[in-house]
């Protein structure tokens, strides 16, 4: 049988109502190519830092680094080693590339309507120009097909990074990082690609008193030359941080939280649980973790209405809900998993504090979608409040389509972020920001369509949902 043509259809998205559809693409063609602004991704800056960078073979781009791909493999009982992910006891994986894509392209029909399907054909087509369906029998024909790709130089990271009409991407660091391979993009390539980093502090304000914390306060107290003995020089340390991530372009700090609990704690009290935390009485200090972290919440806030780094909040994540694959695969494996979380009681000490301050812009996210329209589209009233776009499990076109609807008559589009693609799989990032456009499109077209609206409105919206949202919202 001849292998089934890959095809993008061009009214993708849209409303299947013909008048809608032709609102939808007067409104989504004038967007379509804007430059693309990435304020939040997890892309290694080293793809950048050198001129002959490349992404390697396509197991290595597409496959392995994806735990989109390898959690939706993973539930159907293919073991993540089959897929080259690496274990944290240096067992054995696969290592043959050809092997891991056979398994993917075996096991393709699995993302058929999936987000992630999605995108892969959008790369797939766009950005590879691969013209067949992906499955066992066209797995070899295609491998070789982008392994050739990448073995230009057109198809070199920075090429790439060109072709995409990427304005600005940041990605997102550590707080002890060196930002090495910033500074080596900055001072050294020559190369005019805008690529920032992101401070990101939750190895060090999350769980207190564990040996991973303990680690983290000791690599922070060498990044920042300060010793750390007690929480006073524990707050100088991480000032001194986001100083620097200011100087090598950084306009944002990145939180990942269970719950959006603050709380403002005594000082003398926070001296007790640091100092405990510092020691290995890790049960003295287990009940006043949440605590703490909540604390930190609100001293970031603090530190954001100073230096003016815009503070992002991705609560409601069980982070490596399933023991076996972290113990055995390390974080990040694709089980962070959502839980219900409240907004109005949890910000209540933060936003009473900073949240009608002009200083602050506190983006935030959510993967409980109940609280949209109950929550976070009414917060937007505090100043400082902004919403981000659906995130990890609803990034997806319906997801995109159930954000709008819940927050926009109430937040209205002016109180929303843009969109950010939050992603490690760099080839995804012009698929993904046109599922973004396309939705926001078609939204705004049924406003136009049921007298909502008019189109002078719907485009200046457009335009502000596509690109200018996220270039205000993160001072880019």
């Amino acid at each position: 049988m001849a292998a089934k043509r890959l095809e993008m259809n061009p009214d993708r998205l849209f409303d299947p109502d013909p008048a809608v559809r032709g609102l939808a693409r007067e409104l989504y063609e004038p967007n379509k190519d804007r430059p693309l602004v990435c304020p939040h991704t997890h892309v290694d800056p080293n793809l950048f830092s050198e001129p002959n960078a490349s992404f390697g073979n396509p197991s290595e781009m597409i496959v392995t680094p994806d735990h989109y791909l390898t959690r939706m493999l993973y539930s159907h009982g293919i073991p993540l080693e089959d897929l080259g992910v690496p274990r944290t006891d240096c067992g054995k994986v696969e290592r043959d590339p050809r092997k891991i894509w056979q398994t993917f392209a075996d096991n393709y029909q699995l993302f058929a309507g999936t987000p992630t399907g999605y995108w892969l054909n959008h790369a797939f087509s766009e950005v590879f120009g691969v013209d067949v369906k992906l499955d066992g029998e066209t797995a070899t024909e295609i491998y070789d097909h982008i392994e050739g790709k990448l073995k230009s130089p057109e198809f070199s990271p920075r090429a790439l990074y060109d072709r995409f009409g990427i304005e600005v991407l940041c990605t997102t660091d550590p707080a002890a990082s060196d930002l090495g391979s910033h500074d080596a993009i900055r001072k050294y390539s020559g190369w005019h690609g805008n690529i920032r980093p992101t401070f990101r502090p939750d190895k060090v304000v999350n769980n207190v008193g564990t040996p991973e914390w303990r680690t983290s306060i000791m690599e922070l107290g060498r990044a920042s030359g300060i010793e750390i003995a007690d929480y006073g020089s524990f707050v100088r340390a991480l000032e001194q941080r986001r100083q620097y991530f200011r100087q090598m372009g950084a306009t944002a700090t990145d939180h990942a939280v269970l719950t959006p609990c603050t709380d403002e704690m005594h000082p003398g009290y926070l001296e007790s649980i640091f100092k405990k935390a510092l020691g290995v009485r890790v049960d003295d200090v287990s009940n006043d973790t949440r605590r703490f972290s909540a604390h930190m919440l609100m001293e970031m806030a603090r530190m954001s209405c100073d230096d003016g780094l815009v503070m992002q909040l991705h609560p409601g994540s069980y982070r490596n809900h399933n023991p076996a694959v972290s113990e055995r695969h390390g974080p990040d494996r694709g089980f962070d998993i959502p839980v219900q979380v409240d907004f109005t009681q949890g910000l209540k000490p933060l936003l009473d504090k900073y949240g009608n301050s002009k200083a602050l812009t506190l983006v935030l996210f959510t993967l409980d979608e109940d609280t949209y329209s109950r929550e976070l589209a009414p917060l937007t009233a505090y100043p400082a409040v902004k919403l981000g776009p659906p995130w990890w499990f609803h990034d997806s076109p319906n997801g995109i389509a159930r954000y709008l609807e819940r927050v926009a008559e109430t937040a209205g589009f002016y109180n929303l972020a843009g969109f950010n693609d939050d992603t490690r799989a760099f080839p995804s990032i012009p698929g993904r920001h046109d599922v973004w456009r396309r939705c926001c499109a078609n939204y705004l077209a049924q406003r136009v369509a049921t007298g909502v609206m008019d189109m002078e409105d719907a485009g200046k919206a457009m335009e502000y949902l596509s690109y200018g949202a996220a270039k205000e919202t993160y001072r880019l």
